[in-house]
């Protein structure tokens, strides 16, 4: 198996037990035929005089194997040799096609291409192809001679490359689809020139590599720039979804604001932002970064404001509880109907009915209430002993 097998199923839909089954042994096969590729080239590597320039290439191709080992370990532990219901299987299908947990490590000094992959989170499906246009770069660097039937096996797996490509090239922007497809078109024509040439009987092994690189090259850029462009649809998605959510948040925010300075005194002072100084979303993916730490400013102020006024109001509904916990005290001391008490308990029901409400002046009646009721509860008990 050169390659690696096609993931079944997608995103959001439970895998079948036969399609999983099959999957995860081709998948175990796969991998462990990848690690030992791997570790043969990686001691052809150390036996060549420009090891230096071919180690950050290898050091990322087991990153990338060492991600996807991890993940399919994930895999069968969920599968746990078959014992899967509806809930296991959703989880396999997003161990599958959801992002990797592992992200892929800088190698070190930039190659090609290495500091565009490092650290993009991609599908295990994704990571296999990439893990493929790796190893087949390494080979064809290394300029390794195998025997014809070795030859007549990487010329098929550059043939199934190239049906990669031309599909993965029909899901970039129209704008870019022509030069990317006439690519692929001469990477086409230059491997059954080569097929051909080898039926011939001609030697193509110093043909097959830089073919292969340059195929494996365009994999890896259309892979990254795909995932590239997912990750700035799903900012330019979240960002209008907080939008909107300040939105509607302002719109309650000023509610709040009008209901607690209606309803007492004094109110705190602070400004609702407005959100729609911060301007539409952007649509550049350069932008929406800085949009979106915008975003979350506003929201941290907004919060700012729901607490304060928020505290204002429950302030005020203290107050009217305390009132009524007083009068209660005041009635189980049988002082509730003395006049002084009673008049002072009027003064403070009436400050409290005002709108807006002076807080603190009730609070101050009402320690001078609590004060009275203590008072003369006391000399109604010095005066029955």
């Amino acid at each position: 198996m050169d390659t690696a097998p096609n993931a079944p199923g997608k995103l959001g839909t439970p895998v079948e037990v036969q399609d999983a089954m099959t999957y995860l042994g081709l998948l175990g096969a796969w991998i462990q035929q990848r690690r030992t590729e791997l570790d043969a080239l990686d001691a052809t590597i150390l036996a060549t005089p420009d090891r230096a320039q071919l180690t950050n290439d290898m050091m990322l191709s087991l990153s990338v194997w060492q991600a996807i080992k991890n993940r399919y370990d994930l895999l069968l532990a969920t599968w746990d040799s078959g014992r899967v219901g509806p809930t296991e299987r959703a989880r396999l299908s997003a161990l599958i096609w959801g992002h990797l947990d592992d992200t892929l490590p800088d190698s070190g000094s930039p190659t090609a291409g290495s500091a565009a992959i490092t650290g993009l989170s991609v599908s295990l499906p994704e990571a296999c192809r990439l893990s493929d246009a790796l190893a087949g770069q390494l080979r064809g660097r290394l300029n390794r001679s195998p025997q014809a039937d070795q030859l007549a096996g990487r010329l098929r797996d550059l043939r199934a490359q190239v049906e990669r490509l031309r599909d993965q090239a029909k899901l970039e922007p129209p704008a870019t689809q022509p030069a990317l497809l006439a690519q692929v078109e001469d990477i086409s024509v230059r491997a059954e020139d080569l097929a051909g040439k080898s039926d011939r009987g001609g030697d193509i092994g110093g043909l097959l590599g830089p073919l292969e690189i340059r195929a494996a090259t365009m994999e890896r850029d259309l892979i990254v720039g795909n995932t590239k462009r997912r990750q700035a649809q799903d900012k330019l998605a979240r960002a209008r979804e907080l939008l909107e959510a300040l939105q509607l948040r302002e719109t309650a925010l000023n509610d709040l604001v009008t209901r607690t300075v209606e309803s007492v005194t004094p109110a705190p002072k602070y400004a609702v932002p407005n959100v729609a100084a911060l301007g539409p979303v952007p649509s550049s993916a350069s932008q929406l970064d800085g949009y979106l730490v915008k975003l979350g400013s506003v929201s941290k102020a907004m919060q700012v404001v729901q607490d304060a006024y928020g505290k204002a109001l429950d302030d005020r509904k203290a107050l009217t509880d305390r009132l009524s916990h007083e009068v209660s005290t005041a009635q189980q001391a049988g002082v509730a109907s003395d006049a002084d008490v009673a008049a002072l308990g009027a003064v403070v029901e009436s400050f409290l009915a005002r709108r807006p409400a002076p807080t603190q002046v009730v609070a101050s009646l009402l320690d001078a209430y609590a004060a009275a009721v203590r008072l003369l509860a006391a000399r109604d008990q010095g005066g029955q002993s």
